[in-house]
């Protein structure tokens, strides 16, 4: 899905398809099968190997093999492209979905209004496996991309990226704004850029004003329910969520919280916003 269509590649180097929830098996086997050949003698050089896979089959139906190959420690970097749901076979939720919005298995009506639960935090389970470096990224910031691929190739080892990747159809948005939509989605702080190193978080971008949610979900399809009388208190606690998740990021990377962070910016006048 992230070359092109079958028989034909972009890749100008070796490449396998597998399917969704095998990538990162594969990857590990093939990486097993290279150090064992090149310690035969059968092989010259270096290969980096790298994995991409959706956040369904990364989140969900691939989370036992991803597991295992980070477990293991394979010589890799994978790569998670995250926009939100299973959006390749019809829009179902998928662990990385957020609360509230609609998908063909979370659909809004009088007996349900999106889906229930919050979104995994992948990139913390990724980190619980104590990997030498994890990172977030976002397509409207390449340099960071680049970056943070970069430190990832480079770290011996297994690796993980998990880059957002919004998708016009599920999110029921306008294509043309994808690239605004992942910028605002990083100053909201919904999916904040920011990486782990050797046991050490860092941000990469912080907001000099923190943006308000309901803007950015307004602009999605998949949330339009919540703008329906009813439903002020699932777009609060929305906010409050991610409002929490931020906070404890803030300080895991020994950042200032959010409200000393505006004092700060006021008390050495930057007032604009």
């Amino acid at each position: 899905m992230s070359t092109t269509i079958y028989p034909y590649t972009s890749w100008k180097d070796s490449y396998i398809h597998t399917a969704f929830e095998n990538a990162a098996a594969t990857v590990s086997g093939v990486e097993t099968a290279f150090r064992a050949l090149k310690k035969k003698g059968a092989i010259e050089g270096d290969v980096k190997f790298i994995a991409f896979g959706g956040d369904g089959g990364t989140y969900d139906i691939g989370l036992q093999s991803l597991s295992g190959a980070m477990e293991r420690g394979h010589k890799m970097l994978y790569v998670c492209y995250d926009n939100g749901a299973y959006m390749n076979t019809g829009f179902q939720r998928s662990g990385a979905t957020p609360v509230s919005a609609w998908t063909t298995t979370s659909p809004v009506g009088k007996q349900s209004a999106g889906k229930v639960q919050n979104r995994k935090n992948l990139t913390e389970l990724m980190i619980a496996h104590g990997l030498k470096y994890v990172a977030q990224a976002s397509p409207h910031d390449p340099r960071d991309l680049v970056r943070k691929a970069a430190k990832a190739l480079s770290t011996d080892g297994a690796t993980f990226l998990n880059v957002l990747s919004p998708c016009p159809r599920g999110w029921r948005s306008d294509g043309a704004e994808s690239i605004d939509l992942a910028r605002e989605a990083v100053n909201t702080c919904y999916w904040p850029l920011f990486e782990y190193e050797d046991g050490e978080y860092r941000l990469t971008y912080r907001p000099r004003h923190k943006q308000p949610l309901v803007p950015w979900l307004k602009r999605q399809g998949r949330f339009a329910h919540l703008f329906q009388p009813g439903y002020e208190e699932a777009l609060a606690s929305i906010e409050s969520w991610v409002d929490g998740e931020w906070e404890r990021l803030l300080s895991k990377c020994g950042e200032p919280g959010e409200a000393e962070w505006q004092k700060h910016l006021q008390a050495n006048g930057c007032l604009l916003r």
